[in-house]
């Protein structure tokens, strides 16, 4: 939700945000959602018009889906999160100019739970969820 900022003023969220927003709101269901259904979802007294500009954002990159309905839209999200982030990943080693490196301070990060399910999924065991090897 947006905050109020110096002077009592409402604190803009930036459009990456709100496109965060969208697609949690999305990913919490299985059915797809019409902008009133995800405007009520997210709350906060966001307008309806900008939930449908948002949509419209995610759709032209690739990342809802929409249904149509009659006149009505009802929007899907195209990958789920681990999809959309795994892509992020790539996208990230792909940029920089040492990947190995990079991803040695990725790993280097991790948390002991991350760190086994990466040696499962690399040792090609698969990784039980909240247990470990």
């Amino acid at each position: 939700m947006a905050g109020r900022g110096p002077g009592g003023r409402a604190e803009r969220r930036s459009s990456g945000e709100l496109e965060s927003e969208v697609l949690a709101t999305l990913w919490a269901t299985e059915e797809a959602l019409t902008p009133a259904e995800i405007q009520a979802g997210i709350g906060g007294g966001l307008a309806y018009n900008t939930v449908h500009t948002i949509l419209k954002r995610l759709y032209d990159k690739g990342l809802v889906l929409r249904d149509v309905d009659g006149r009505r839209g009802a929007y899907r999200p195209a990958k789920n999160a681990a999809e959309l982030t795994a892509e992020a990943m790539h996208e990230a080693l792909d940029r920089g100019p040492d990947p190995i490196a990079t991803l040695q301070q990725f790993v280097s990060g991790l948390s002991p739970e991350e760190e086994q399910a990466l040696r499962d999924l690399l040792g090609g065991r698969p990784h039980r969820e909240g247990g470990g090897a």
